[in-house]
Order: structure tokens, then C-alpha cells, then sequence
């Protein structure tokens, strides 16, 4: 995976996150979602590396980055917390300034960073989901079923004990496989989802959704903040985000200030079921944003 990508453990803050990054041009920060590392995007950043430096590291508590203990509103794994890490992590790297693509989980830190530090954000690409306080706001039965897995992950230990006591039964899926994924890319989930502290760290990062997460983004809803850079929405065709929302550009119109995006044919996990797709939208984007000055 990764050929001329350079793997290194960088220290930022309280966090020491494992990253991969290669490829010359204007830099892009890819950030993974659950319960994937930076690996799952073994299929994508060598294509994007042709045009941009790529840099993917893995998020806090996820993969062999650090696992921070929590607290009871559970701050140390909010997207702000995660975002301030990327942050660090780009100017540690020499990127004063950079475009952000985040997938599943990742979008969430993806979105943030952007909200945060729009001095630092050149554009945003968000895969696979709406903000976490649009997505409980409309919250319904068919929500609830779906993905019934953001409360039950809120919830203390229980989860741990399930998914502790067989992670490869919890995680069994037809795309979680070396087939599916690629075998390396396979190799670094399995061994994360065995590790306990790094299950403890990704359900924390669900609790800090469902309470610390939600807060900011409603207090960003309450005051009109939007996302300053141009931002670009993909979803996949074969999950549920146009069963559940309709029109997902409408969901993400209010937060943001310009905005394209359109759907990916793909299921989940689409940097891996749909590279060559999902790097030629992110390419074609970013010479877009990069070919419109920026407003002084």
C-alpha cells in the first residue's frame, strides 16, 4: 500500500498520531471513519498524490494513534478536540493552509475544522453524512433503525463488553474483508477493532457525538455560522443518506456557503469500493476552488 508514501509518528498536543503522506502539490488532509484507520484510503491517495500532497493520518484513539482517557462530557473525542489535532498536525507538516476531505466519522472532524479555522481551510468534501445536529434534529423511526448503532454506542460499557467479546462477529460484513478491502488495508482494521482501547476510543468518539458534538453544532445552527470555503457533498448510491434525507444537498445548504456535490456508485465505503470515482471528484473540485481567487 502507499508506494512512495512516507509512514511516520508525529506528536501533536496530548496526541501522537500515525500518519502517511506522499505525493507533490497543493496539500489535502484525508480523514477516515469507523471503525477504518488511514488505510482505507490505500486505493484513493496514491491517485490524488498525482496532483496534491496527500496526508492521512489516523484520528485520535483510532488505528495507532494515541488513546486519550475521557472525560464525563466526553471533550477529549469531539470533532473540535480531532480537529484541533489535524490542525496541529498540518502546520507540523508546514501547511499554513489546506483542503480537508473526511469520510463517515472523518466528515464530522472534516466539517469542524472547517467551521473553526476557516483561515487555515481551503475547501471541504464531506462523504457520507450530514452535520451530527441536523442528524439528530430530524431524527425519526426510520432514522432510529437505521442507524440505531449511534445510540447504542452512546451507552456506558455495554458496548465495550458486546463488541470486546467478539469483534469479528460484530464487524462481520461482506465489505469488511481482504477481498473487499484489499488485504494490507483488512489487516490494519482487524487488528484495530481487536485492541480494547482502541473499541473504548472509537465509542467515545459516539458519546461526544450524541452530547458535545450536538452542542457545538447547535450553537453554530443558533447563530447562522456557516463553513466559508467552497464545499463539496458526495454520498453513495447504495446507502441510505437519499432514503433518509431526500435532496442531501438541501440538508448541508444552511451551513454552507457555496456548495456542489452529487452521488457516488458505491456502497459505504466508498475510497474503497469506488477509488478512480471518488478521486476524480475530489480532483476535479480542487481545480475548481484552486482555479477561483479566494474573496480578500
Amino acid at each position: 500500500m502507499f508506494d512512495t508514501f512516507t509512514l511516520e509518528q508525529v506528536t501533536v498536543g496530548e496526541v501522537t498520531l500515525r500518519i502517511r503522506h506522499g505525493g507533490r502539490g497543493s496539500p489535502l488532509l484525508l480523514l477516515h471513519g469507523h471503525p477504518r484507520t488511514h488505510t482505507t484510503w490505500h486505493r484513493v491517495a496514491p491517485l490524488l498524490a498525482r496532483h496534491h500532497t496527500v496526508i492521512c493520518p489516523d484520528l485520535r484513539g483510532y488505528g495507532e494513534s494515541t488513546v486519550v482517557p475521557t472525560t464525563p462530557d466526553h471533550a477529549p473525542y469531539s470533532k473540535r478536540a480531532m480537529a484541533a489535532d489535524m490542525l496541529a498536525l498540518m502546520r507540523h507538516l508546514g501547511h499554513e493552509q489546506f483542503a480537508v476531505a473526511g469520510h463517515d466519522r472523518g466528515s464530522y472532524v472534516a466539517f469542524r475544522l472547517a467551521l473553526d479555522h476557516p483561515d487555515a481551510v481551503t475547501a471541504l468534501t464531506v462523504m457520507d453524512s450530514v452535520p451530527i445536529g441536523e442528524a439528530l434534529a430530524r431524527c425519526d423511526a426510520r432514522f432510529a433503525e437505521a442507524w440505531y448503532h449511534w445510540f447504542f454506542f452512546a451507552q456506558p460499557e455495554t458496548p465495550e463488553r458486546v463488541i470486546n467479546a467478539d469483534p469479528d462477529a460484530w464487524y462481520a460484513a461482506p465489505h469488511n474483508s481482504p477481498e473487499a478491502m484489499g488485504a494490507s488495508n483488512f489487516a490494519d482494521f482487524h487488528h484495530a477493532i481487536h485492541n480494547p482501547r482502541t473499541v473504548y476510543a472509537m465509542l467515545e468518539d459516539y458519546r461526544a457525538g450524541l452530547s458535545v458534538d450536538r452542542t457545538h453544532d447547535d450553537a453554530d445552527r443558533a447563530t447562522g455560522r456557516r463553513v466559508a470555503c467552497p464545499t463539496q457533498v458526495l454520498w453513495s448510491t447504495k446507502d441510505d443518506l437519499e432514503y433518509l434525507y431526500g435532496d442531501v444537498l438541501d440538508v448541508w445548504r444552511p451551513w454552507t456557503t457555496a456548495l456542489q456535490g452529487g452521488p457516488i456508485p458505491s456502497a459505504h465505503h466508498m475510497a474503497e469500493e469506488a477509488p478512480t470515482e471518488v478521486a476524480d471528484a475530489l480532483t476535479t473540485f480542487l481545480a475548481s476552488v484552486a482555479s477561483t481567487p479566494r474573496n480578500p
